[in-house]
C-alpha cells in the first residue's frame, strides 16, 4: 500500500497542475470566460481540501481492508476529480 505521504504529494501535484493550466488559459484568453475558469480554480481548491481531509482522517477500526479499501476510494476521487475538472477546463477553450 502506497504510503499516506505519498498520497498527499500526488494530490497537491495534481490539483496545483490543474489550478497551473487555468492560470495559464486565462493569460492566453484573458477576456472569455473569467468566471468559468475561476469556478474551475474553486473546485479545484475544494476537491484537495476535502481529500486531505479524508486522508488525514481514515476510517476508524482494526481491520486493514477498510483502511486500504477508504485509500482506494479517496485515490479513485483524486483521478476521477482531476479528470472532470480537465474535462471543464478543455470545454472552455474556443474551437477551430
Amino acid at each position: 500500500m502506497p504510503s499516506v505521504r505519498r498520497l498527499k504529494k500526488d494530490i497537491d501535484y495534481l490539483v496545483f497542475e490543474v489550478i497551473s493550466d487555468c492560470f495559464s488559459f486565462g493569460r492566453l484568453h484573458q477576456d472569455e470566460k473569467a468566471d468559468e475558469v475561476a469556478g474551475i480554480i474553486s473546485d479545484a481548491v475544494c476537491l484537495r481540501n476535502d481529500l486531505i481531509k479524508r486522508v488525514n482522517n481514515p476510517v476508524k477500526g482494526d481491520d486493514p481492508a477498510v483502511i486500504r479499501n477508504h485509500f482506494r476510494n479517496v485515490t479513485k476521487d483524486l483521478y476521477t476529480g482531476i479528470d472532470s475538472l480537465c474535462t471543464r477546463l478543455s470545454g472552455l477553450a474556443p474551437k477551430k
